[in-house]
């Protein structure tokens, strides 16, 4: 189940439902021991692949590529500059890269004759449940720093 609480916007002063997790951040052991159990890989042999999918997936986004992996989605870089920018495009330097990012777009595919978009990484059986009392995790431990989707 997926938990939420309610926020106080300041901007409009309104109320929302925002996404908090709970716990800590699951591992990548704990993700190897669950592969391991649905699959005919061992736990040390899924370790070992996760453990290296990191610098496979930089190595190919040094290279100006992006990674798609299927079920899961795109990563890719993408820089900030920094200063005010300069007067002509020959003046554009790489000097002015103040730093990268790596973005995430989860895998999503579109239902013929629908206009809706389904995200393979959201489940179709969430269940939503106030969260009250359980201490959340902070953002720098990987979770609770969503901001309310409002449509």
């Amino acid at each position: 189940m997926a938990f939420f609480k309610k926020i106080q916007q300041k901007i409009n002063g309104k109320w929302y439902p925002k996404s908090v997790t709970v716990g800590k951040p699951v591992t990548t052991k704990e993700v190897s021991d669950r592969l391991a159990q649905i699959s005919t890989v061992s736990r040390a042999d899924t370790y070992a692949v996760l453990m290296e999918l990191a610098g496979v997936l930089a190595d190919y986004m040094s290279q100006g590529r992006t990674v798609k992996l299927d079920g899961l989605g795109t990563f890719y870089y993408t820089l900030t500059a920094g200063g005010n920018g300069v007067e002509s495009a020959d003046k554009v330097s790489v000097s002015q890269i103040a730093g990268v990012r790596v973005r995430f777009i989860p895998e999503a595919t579109k239902n013929s004759g629908s206009k809706t978009m389904n995200r393979s990484l959201i489940s179709d059986n969430i269940f939503w449940m106030e969260l009250n009392g359980a201490p959340e995790t902070t953002p720098e431990e990987g979770g609770g720093g969503d901001r309310p989707e409002i449509e």
